[in-house]
């Protein structure tokens, strides 16, 4: 496997998480939409690590990015609960105001 194949993956994955991102009204979704473009970018940068300097500091980031990105995703998914139990809603264009 070569970092052309990685990159091209990792491109793959960041497009179709950006058209379910563009596309999709659903909260839900549109968060599928967006953990996908992260993982191709995690991906990608992985891919640059491990062919152009393979050492483990690089690595290690990755996955505290990763730890990070998991917990900004069970956040995300805690409001669109709390949105869709306070509204019972689960569309974006429902829930412009989250104050009220």
């Amino acid at each position: 496997m070569s970092l052309e194949v990685v990159l091209l993956v990792a491109a793959a994955l960041f497009a179709v998480g950006l058209y379910g991102a563009l596309s999709q009204q659903v909260v839900v979704m549109v968060m599928m939409g967006l953990e996908l473009m992260v993982n191709g970018v995690l991906l990608a940068a992985a891919g640059f690590w491990w062919f152009m300097a393979p050492a483990p500091s690089g690595q290690v980031l990755l996955l505290v990015v990763l730890a990070a990105m998991t917990v900004e995703m069970a956040m995300g998914f805690a409001v669109a609960t709390l949105l869709h139990r306070r509204r019972q809603t689960d569309m974006t264009d429902m829930a412009e105001d989250l104050s009220r």
